[in-house]
């Protein structure tokens, strides 16, 4: 397989959550690169994988409809203007020391409405824990940590938050080698609909507009309204084609 090219737009798929979205192991995953020539390319000790590619030879197979968070979500499923208010429930931050994370993802939780002291406690505890977080890096600068461990808070306690760091964050090896300083942390509000938020998020950094609008320092309300409709005109450009 070819590397990876430093300058492309190309959006790569980490082992965990291919095996995540088809309900395999990672097991199952390596198996079918191995033997099944599954299309992925190494990145040092890492497999990655390249979304439409790996769509393309699930359909040869019959596999496609179980893609999970690789197939475009149908709103009952999650809704990219759903995203804004959770955007506006987690917030925008800006400037950002990496050396800060920690603390920042637990003010961020705090933000969560509804729950009662005992399980906010234990929410912080599971994401203070060593591992904790855990962050899936998506290309061109950008990586959506979340809680390592799947919860079930209800449909009402989920957020995102879209932090810009001072400098790159040294946690994370980002598959395009653009070092990562831009982060979209969420919260689902169920196990069922992780991998389907996990979709949405990196398709509305995949439009490229959110990155724009950030590198030309849109304000708090241009980035909610870009965030909102991103995912959406990605969507439809795929649709499209």
């Amino acid at each position: 397989m070819n590397p990876i090219n430093k300058a492309s737009a190309v959006m790569y798929i980490n082992l965990i959550q291919i095996a995540e979205s088809f309900g395999v192991s990672e097991q199952v995953v390596t198996e079918w690169v191995r033997r099944e020539g599954m299309p992925h390319v190494h990145d040092r000790d890492r497999i990655l994988f390249e979304r439409s590619q790996v769509m393309d030879w699930a359909a040869r197979r019959g596999l496609a409809g179980l893609g999970g968070f690789l197939l475009e979500p149908t709103p009952s499923q999650a809704n990219s203007r759903e995203l804004a208010t959770l955007l506006t429930r987690g917030g925008i931050w800006r400037d950002i020391a990496p050396g800060d994370l920690d603390n920042l993802f637990q003010r961020i939780v705090r933000s969560l409405p509804g729950l009662s002291p005992t399980v906010m406690n234990l929410l912080i505890q599971r994401i203070s824990a060593p591992g904790g977080i855990t962050s899936a890096p998506v290309g061109g600068g950008f990586a959506l940590p979340h809680p390592a461990m799947r919860i079930a808070l209800g449909e009402a306690c989920a957020l995102t938050a879209l932090i810009q760091l001072s400098g790159p964050w040294a946690g994370i090896q980002a598959p395009d080698k653009i070092p990562v300083t831009r982060l979209l942390f969420f919260i689902s509000p169920t196990p069922r609909l992780h991998v389907n938020m996990l979709g949405l998020l990196a398709r509305s950094i995949a439009s490229g507009q959110l990155t724009q609008a950030m590198d030309q320092g849109a304000d708090d309300a241009a980035l909610l309204e870009i965030f909102a409709s991103c995912a959406e005109k990605h969507s439809a450009a795929e649709a499209g084609r």
